[in-house]
């Protein structure tokens, strides 16, 4: 099988070298603008451009350096008949759970006002956390959402998951479905969300599902941008419920200069750094999806592109 490498912003000498390594017997090469490779079947990609599917309509397959394909499906480049096939942790869920674990704890051990108090040479005692009064709730219950769902509640925290096709992890009280949506906010006073994005849940974070979450709640969005309506999360935090947010993930990236997010001072912000894609790990894991589709096999991570993951 001839595989193309086609990811921007990627050292493609080093990965494609590595690629090489790990799948041998098959052509591993480096796509590039004008080159013409009417015999490929798969490419390895990150945010493809138009002209590799125009200048490779060989290719049956692709295999997406990362576990969120919306921009991928939105870009308008894949023809129908590819298939897309996304990643799978990776590396990536353990660092998902790591960064939420960081945000809860910030919040409900408030350490931010620890770090207020330094700048002001105040020595603050703050009253201990009662982890009952920080039931956290996880949106999404895929293969990062379970992994984080699990190790907040190893911490002792009460956790509940809600998803659409009602998952279940173990020590995790679960939700499915839109019905059960406005019960699992209303015991949620921290909300994590890690879902997909989709038509289905472009926007959820607004208004009326914020508004629903328990008084003094926190928002951890590390799904993406487009999940959150900005407007109705300022609102959440001047009226209530909220009184505060972590977010690593924005509708526009990198977050403009004199966007109000930045000098809020109940919003804590990362530049979508929660997860990063480990270089061995997906190696290894897009290696064995391609030996897998060489050998006649269906390899894991498959996209229905009518549900959008």
């Amino acid at each position: 099988m001839h595989i193309l490498f086609a990811a921007k912003d990627y050292d493609a000498d080093r990965w494609v070298a590595d690629f090489a390594a790990a799948l041998p017997g098959h052509t591993v090469s480096a796509w590039r603008p004008g080159m013409a490779a009417p015999r490929a079947q798969a490419a390895i990609v990150w945010q493809p451009p138009q002209a590799l599917f125009e200048q490779v309509p060989s290719l049956q397959a692709v295999f997406n350096l990362g576990a969120g394909v919306d921009a991928l499906l939105d870009s308008g480049v894949l023809p129908d008949a590819v298939q897309v096939y996304r990643l799978e942790d990776a590396g990536m869920a353990v660092q998902m759970a790591e960064y939420c674990l960081y945000a809860l704890l910030r919040a409900a051990r408030d350490f931010g006002a620890y770090q207020a108090a330094q700048a002001r040479e105040h020595w603050l005692d703050v009253p201990p956390m009662q982890r009952s009064q920080w039931p956290v709730g996880v949106l999404g219950l895929g293969a990062v959402g379970r992994r984080v769902a699990q190790v907040l509640a190893d911490f002792g925290f009460p956790v509940a998951g809600w998803s659409r096709s009602g998952a279940q992890v173990p020590g995790v009280q679960g939700y499915a479905g839109a019905q059960a949506l406005p019960q699992f906010l209303a015991r949620t006073r921290v909300l994590v969300n890690v879902l997909p994005l989709t038509d289905q849940t472009r926007d959820i974070l607004n208004r009326d599902t914020l508004g629903r979450l328990m008084p003094g709640s926190h928002l951890i969005n590390v799904g993406r941008g487009a999940h959150l309506v900005e407007a109705d999360l300022l609102h959440a935090l001047e009226h209530g419920p909220l009184a505060g947010a972590t977010l690593d993930v924005f509708r526009t990236e990198p977050l403009p200069p004199g966007h109000p997010f930045w000098r809020h001072p109940a919003i804590h912000i990362t530049p979508h750094v929660a997860a990063r894609t480990l270089h061995d790990e997906t190696i290894e894991q897009v290696a064995g999806k391609i030996r897998a589709l060489a050998a006649g096999q269906t390899p894991s991570g498959l996209v229905e592109r009518g549900r959008g993951y």
